[in-house]
């Protein structure tokens, strides 16, 4: 069964967006992306070990129950907490994808798989960025794609396109209901947002209205710009915390859509809006493979963090949607929102001390563990200065009112 798309874009406050960057070089390949999604949308970092199943298996996806395969490689993504499927994430050979919500103007199947259940079966199903393009076009062939993508509205759904990577090559794999187009990344920056790019395919099958909405083409532009003066990991991390002007602090917000034309997405908007719940940078390269995570929204206040998939590291009881103190998302959350009342006033301590401590750690990255615990304890101190003095919250009144009522949604202290 298949529906037209519906017009949860134009009339409703929350839609997921996204952002993701490759620069494909002699030497190997850098790539980055923002997840953004509903505000109270905590994700979760898994690890999942190399297995082995029994013949005729079967594994349940978000929806959809499909056969297993033989073995499956071990992985680290990043995932919304109610979905099995994966926003970003790598595998043990250094295959690393992102996907985006991209809207078209093919139905829409009230059941499939959704891109994020793609991206984390072709994780783990895929020793190359070239076979992760050939699983999820399988997969897409035999399943579909469909159903609800969005927290706060489970009916909300749309069409994927995917940023494809190992330390050799990349590929931008672009999608419209079991339709897609493929276009491998030779040389240089090549970004996706929520909007089709590859001319041809996009031509065809783009919603145009949704895909304005969305702010894709203008987040597109944005990246685009911005990765052709990445140099190194740094760079990529800078990038994904841009507010649109080189070093801005303080978001700019529209009321239509809050602040969704640059990477660093903050919710806000009265037509759409969507907040950066979870940031990834990684370094691939032939014998040097490293991934970097913030595991918390807002990558403009967050650091980002050293991880591998062969250390895992036990971050207590997974989030959900309801502020909990043993969630460092939620903990991060209590700083993040009380920061952006008045970022001008709050910001720039934590985010001086943050770049200094990312810069010792990209010259020497520490092991996960300790780099999870420097990092807790750092939040700890930001967050008790940050509460010590009230805070007259500076954001127009459309933004004030999204997040208060985010906030009384997740139980989260105003």
């Amino acid at each position: 069964m298949t529906r037209r798309p519906a017009f949860h874009l134009l009339i409703a406050s929350d839609i997921v967006v996204c952002d993701s960057v490759v620069i494909v070089r002699p030497d190997g390949v850098l790539f980055a992306k923002n997840s953004d999604r509903d505000a109270n949308e905590a994700q979760i970092l898994q690890w999942q070990p190399a297995q082995s199943h029994a013949p005729g298996s079967t594994l349940r996806c978000t929806y959809l129950e499909i056969p297993q395969v033989s073995r499956t490689h071990a992985t680290l993504v990043s995932r919304p907490f109610w979905m099995w499927g994966a926003e970003m994430g790598t595998n043990e050979h250094g295959v690393t994808i992102g996907n985006e919500a991209v809207f078209t103007k093919e139905p829409l199947a009230d059941v499939g798989l959704t891109g994020m259940d793609l991206v984390r079966l072709a994780l783990e199903r895929s020793a190359t960025a070239t076979a992760a393009v050939q699983v999820i076009v399988e997969l897409l062939e035999q399943h579909g794609q469909g159903g609800g993508c969005g927290l706060e509205n489970r009916n909300f759904s749309y069409h994927n396109s995917f940023m494809i990577a190992d330390p050799h090559t990349a590929f931008v794999l672009e999608t419209a209901g079991k339709k897609h187009a493929v276009e491998q990344v030779i040389e240089g920056p090549r970004t996706i947002s929520n909007a089709l790019s590859i001319p041809a395919f996009a031509e065809r099958y783009s919603d145009t209205i949704k895909t304005q909405v969305a702010a894709g083409h203008a987040r597109q532009c944005r990246t685009q710009t911005l990765a052709r003066d990445v140099a190194r990991v740094g760079d990529l991390m800078r990038l994904l915390r841009d507010h649109g002007t080189s070093g801005a602090v303080v978001p700019e917000y529209h009321w239509t859509n809050g602040g969704l034309g640059v990477p660093c997405v903050h919710g806000g908007g009265l037509v759409a809006s969507s907040q950066t719940t979870g940031a990834w940078v990684a370094d691939l390269r032939a014998g040097h493979i490293r991934h970097w995570v913030t595991a918390t929204a807002a990558p403009c206040l967050s650091l980002f963090k050293p991880v591998a998939v062969d250390q895992p590291l036990d971050l207590g009881p997974p989030p959900t949607d309801r502020a909990d103190p043993r969630s460092l998302w939620w903990r991060h959350e209590r700083l993040h929102r009380r920061v952006m009342q008045d970022p001008a006033r709050l910001a720039s301590g934590i985010i001086a001390e943050r770049d200094q401590v990312e810069r010792r750690w990209l010259a020497d990255p520490p092991p996960t563990e300790l780099a999870f615990a420097d990092g807790d304890r750092l939040l700890a101190r930001w967050t008790a200065e940050a509460w010590k003095e009230p805070v007259e919250d500076q954001r127009p009144w459309y933004v004030r009112r999204f997040w208060q009522k985010r906030n009384a949604a997740a139980g989260l202290e105003a």
